[in-house]
């Protein structure tokens, strides 16, 4: 394996440069308050929108478990990277819901839908979340890149990397983690495409790939009686996590809040649709190619997850290595810099101003940044458990996303398209979700202690796609039934914020929002979408 030469870490440091630049000159914009500081004052375009979407998006867990999936025969995989239509669902249906009510988190929406009962159960369960997925996968895979690729101690590289982010994020807020991301967006795809390119290069093109791998290897489509993977479960499963994900997560919809309007915050929503394509090349298709060159024995590597790093050290030249390596640098650091400005605004706007409503601007900034460094403390603890729930790193991202997406997922979906649900409804089937939820990764933990063909150990091994189709249904079912049940909201109550309480007014400015350009781009991502898709089938 060959090492660093003085010209990648050049480049690295020119990086690094760039980044600290940017990042001092949004600390010179004063935030005078919490919009500005958690919303970049509510003034952001859509091009800035658009990369911070897909920079919070691809993180280090991209890097390793994705390219882990494709090295790993987990093909299946790709189809959460697929979703870019989910984006752009974002800014058609959710957006004008979300703007229209002025709201800074998606807890707070609860609130003026339901009440705040919703808003104090999703503002908790989504910190937690964080800590079990977003923020302990990110540093995980994070200290696996920067270890294998700068040779140093694991726990050093992530905590450094989590110290060097939290600095630009604590000072410059949401500004500053906006504008680093669509820097970082252009150095990651920039470097990650240029292995994409060598490496499929090395192996002879798309066709000497697909030579050098087993028959039907990139066939993303498996039977519904696959024990892994199940098509119908697949496509279910992953559409309620991405919807939870896309569309309800403050972590994705808070940089779509900061936009100067509906129309800015759409178009960068279908920016983000678009570059959020690009994974399937950028890092899946890298994974492919290294099993690829050790098929043909020009390549070795332990696991799965250290694929790409095995790929970059061996074929890249000099100078781009170091491109590379900030690339994926950049994919770590704009992921931990939107948790962390994420958990800030939970904790600070949902829970801290919630109790104590007269606390000035000042001190519940400052708030926000303890809560953030606890949250970050919590993340770094969990991840020796994570490391006994799935073999590969994406796989288990996407296990844990799939038991806690579907209560949230139909809480909001039912919320907006049907004005019947009520409080009781949304909150049952919250409270009753999260205890479902944490039952089964607890039995997932724990499933070696079960004897075979018990009741607990058939649910803790129960395929995690099967289950969460099923979950899903229980949870629609549940919150139908206990709003039947229960007395109506008053359409004074809800007005604008379901489909059904529209006034005429909104309406018609929803629909002087949007132009041929912005309807003509959105089916140029659902058709690229589906050529993908197809291009993965047999």
């Amino acid at each position: 394996m060959q090492g660093f030469t003085t010209l990648d870490w050049v480049v690295i440091g020119i990086y690094f440069l760039l980044i600290a630049a940017l990042a001092a000159w949004v600390m010179t914009r004063r935030q005078q308050n919490t919009e500005d500081y958690f919303l970049a004052g509510r003034n952001i375009g859509w091009f800035v929108v658009g990369a911070s979407i897909f920079a919070s998006n691809i993180g280090s867990e991209h890097v390793v478990g994705l390219a882990g999936a494709g090295a790993g025969g987990k093909i299946p995989m790709l189809i959460y990277e697929l979703h870019a239509w989910l984006v752009i669902t974002l800014g058609w249906i959710f957006l004008p819901f979300y703007i229209r009510s002025g709201v800074f988190t998606m807890p707070e929406f609860l609130e003026r839908r339901f009440d705040s009962r919703t808003r104090w159960f999703l503002s908790v369960f989504s910190l937690i979340a964080y800590v079990l997925t977003k923020i302990s996968v990110t540093v995980y895979a994070g200290g696996i890149v920067i270890s294998s690729i700068l040779n140093i101690d694991f726990w050093f590289g992530a905590l450094l990397t989590v110290v060097l982010t939290g600095v630009y994020t604590i000072l410059g807020g949401m500004r500053a983690v906006v504008y680093t991301e669509a820097l970082q967006t252009m150095v990651l795809v920039i470097g990650a495409g240029t292995l994409t390119y060598i490496g499929l290069d090395s192996v002879g093109g798309w066709d000497g790939m697909r030579a050098s791998l087993e028959p039907g290897y990139l066939n993303m489509w498996r039977p519904a009686t696959d024990p892994d993977f199940p098509w119908p479960s697949l496509v279910i499963t992953s559409t309620v996590v991405g919807i939870w994900y896309w569309c309800t997560d403050q972590y994705i919809v808070q940089r779509v809040l900061a936009a100067k309007n509906i129309k800015e915050g759409r178009r960068g929503t279908i920016f983000g649709g678009l570059l959020k394509l690009l994974p399937v090349f950028l890092f899946l298709i890298p994974g492919v190619v290294a099993l690829a060159l050790k098929n043909k024995g020009e390549l070795s590597w332990d696991s799965p997850d250290q694929a790409f790093s095995a790929l970059l050290m061996n074929k890249m030249p000099a100078g781009l290595r170091g491109l590379v390596a900030a690339g994926l640098m950049a994919a770590l650091m704009s992921s931990l810099a939107s948790v962390f400005n994420s958990c800030s605004t939970l904790f600070t706007v949902d829970v801290y101003k919630k109790l104590k409503p007269e606390t000035p601007e000042k001190e519940l900034l400052r708030i926000g940044r303890i809560a953030t460094a606890l949250v970050v403390l919590l993340g770094i603890a969990w991840i020796p458990i994570m490391q006994n729930i799935s073999g590969v790193l994406y796989e288990y991202l996407q296990s844990v996303q799939s038991y806690i997406a579907p209560p949230i997922t139909a809480v909001f979906l039912l919320g907006i398209f049907y004005k019947r649900i009520n409080n009781k409804g949304a909150l049952v089937t919250l409270v009753v979700g999260m205890i479902a939820a944490f039952i089964r990764i607890g039995l997932e933990l724990a499933i070696d202690s079960f004897e075979p063909g018990t009741m607990l150990h058939t649910l803790g091994s129960a395929n995690f796609l099967s289950f969460a189709a099923w979950f899903f249904l229980f949870c629609v079912m549940l919150c139908l039934i206990t709003s039947w049940l229960t007395p109506a909201p008053q359409d004074a109550q809800i007005q604008g914020l379901t489909f059904g309480t529209l006034s005429a007014e909104q309406r018609l400015a929803n629909r002087n929002s949007y132009n041929f350009w912005d309807i003509a781009f959105s089916l140029l991502v659902i058709g690229l979408v589906a050529y993908v898709m197809i291009s993965f089938t047999g």
